[in-house]
C-alpha cells in the first residue's frame, strides 16, 4: 500500500475507532445516514445492516471493498457489487454464541413465567442450520432435547439424512426457532400455512430476520401457539406495536449482542479490509478484551432439572431486563441497540 485510503465507517461499530487511523483517513457516520456524498471519494465501507449498499449509494464512487460487521447481507446488492468489482465481506458466525444464549435464556425464562414444563426428549426444531443454528443444536443436544433440523440448501448440498422437511419439523416440534438468512426463498416463509402446521401450544422464536415472518399471519396464529419470542421485526425500527404487545419476549434486534460477538464482528471486518488493501499490521487484528470478567462462561447443564437450568441461564443473562427496557420505549429501538451493554457469553464444555 502506498497512498492512504479513505474509509467510511458506521460510528456504532464497537472497538473500531483508532484502529485504521495509522494507515487510512477514516470518517465515522451513523450507519443509517451514510449517503452518496459521503462515499463518493471513499475506498472502503465498514458498516452494519443499517447501511443499504446498492446503486443509489455507490454509483460514481471508487469503493472497492465493503465489510459488514454482521452475519446478515440482505442490505447489500451483490449483483451490483459483482458487476462493479466491489469485494464484499461479512462476519460469518460472529454472533452465533450470543444468539444461542439468547434463545435458551428466552426459552427457559418464558417457560418458567408461564409454568410450562420442558422435559428431556422434547423436540426442538431448528430452521436454518448455519453457524447460529449449529450452536443452537449443540446446546439443545447438550441439555437433552430431541432435535429436528431443516435446511434445504444444506440438505441438497450434503445429501444428508440429518435434515427433514419443513412440514415434518413444524408438525413434530414443541419449540420452533428460526435461524435463516433473508433471501428470496425465506422472505415471508413463516406465513399462514407455516403457522397452521405448528403444534398447538408450540413455542415460536425468531432471531433471524424480521421479514422472514408474515407478522399478520403470526398475530392470527397466536391464540393457537404457545410462547412467542421475537427479536427481529418487519420494518425496523418502525415495528408493529400490536405484535409487540402480544409476544412473550420482545427485544430490539440484540440477540447476538454479546461482548465476544462484537469483538468477532469488528475483528472480521478489520482483517478483511486490511487484507484487501495490504495493511499487514492488521491482518490478525482482534480487539483487546477487558479481562476475564467478560470472557465466555463455560457451563455444564447436563443432569440439571428445569429450575436449575433456568436459574443458571437467567443469572448469566437476565433477558427480561431487555424485554422491559424495550417495551417501555419501543420508539428508542435504535438507541437501545447502539447503547446496549454487551453481555458476557456462555458456552458449553
Amino acid at each position: 500500500m502506498t497512498d492512504r485510503i479513505k474509509i467510511v465507517a458506521d460510528r456504532n461499530i464497537p472497538f473500531l475507532e483508532g484502529v485504521f487511523e495509522p494507515y487510512a483517513d477514516v470518517v465515522y457516520i451513523d450507519g443509517k445516514n451514510i449517503d452518496r456524498d459521503d462515499v463518493k471519494d471513499a475506498d472502503a465501507l465498514v458498516i452494519r445492516t443499517r447501511t443499504r449498499c446498492g446503486s443509489s449509494l455507490l454509483d460514481g464512487s471508487r469503493v472497492s471493498m465493503i465489510a459488514t460487521a454482521t452475519i446478515g447481507t440482505d442490505h447489500i446488492d451483490f449483483d451490483y457489487c459483482d458487476a462493479h468489482g466491489i469485494e464484499v465481506h461479512n462476519a460469518q458466525g460472529c454472533n452465533a454464541g450470543g444468539v444461542m444464549q439468547y434463545v435458551f435464556s428466552a426459552l427457559y425464562g418464558t417457560a418458567s413465567r408461564k409454568s410450562l414444563k420442558l422435559s428431556p426428549g422434547d423436540t426442538l426444531g431448528i430452521i436454518g442450520v448455519g453457524n447460529v443454528g449449529k450452536k443452537v443444536e449443540q446446546m439443545a443436544r447438550h441439555i437433552g432435547f430431541n432435535v429436528l433440523l431443516c435446511d434445504p440448501p444444506r440438505a441438497e448440498r450434503e445429501g444428508s439424512d440429518a435434515f427433514c422437511s419443513l412440514e415434518h419439523l413444524l408438525l413434530n416440534s414443541k419449540i420452533v426457532t428460526l435461524h435463516t438468512p433473508l433471501n428470496d426463498t425465506t422472505r415471508g416463509m413463516a406465513d399462514e400455512n407455516f403457522f397452521s402446521l405448528m403444534r398447538p401450544g408450540a413455542f415460536f422464536i425468531n432471531t433471524s430476520r424480521g421479514e422472514a415472518v408474515d407478522e399478520h399471519a403470526l398475530i392470527d396464529a397466536m391464540p393457537k401457539l404457545g410462547p412467542v419470542i421475537i427479536d427481529t421485526w418487519n420494518n425496523e425500527p418502525d415495528i408493529n406495536l400490536e405484535l409487540l404487545d402480544l409476544v412473550d419476549i420482545a427485544t430490539p434486534h440484540i440477540a447476538g449482542y454479546s461482548y465476544l460477538g462484537k469483538q468477532n464482528g469488528t475483528a472480521s471486518s478489520v482483517q478483511a479490509v486490511a487484507r484487501h488493501f495490504g495493511i499487514a499490521p492488521l491482518y490478525d487484528f482482534f480487539p483487546a478484551g477487558d479481562g476475564q470478567e467478560l470472557a465466555p462462561v463455560h457451563l455444564d447443564l447436563r443432569g440439571m432439572n428445569q429450575g436449575e437450568i433456568t436459574s443458571v441461564l437467567q443469572y448469566n443473562y437476565p433477558i427480561f431486563t431487555d424485554d422491559f427496557m424495550f417495551r417501555m420505549a419501543p420508539e428508542n429501538f435504535e438507541r437501545l441497540r447502539s447503547e446496549y451493554h454487551y453481555r458476557r457469553e456462555i458456552c458449553i464444555g
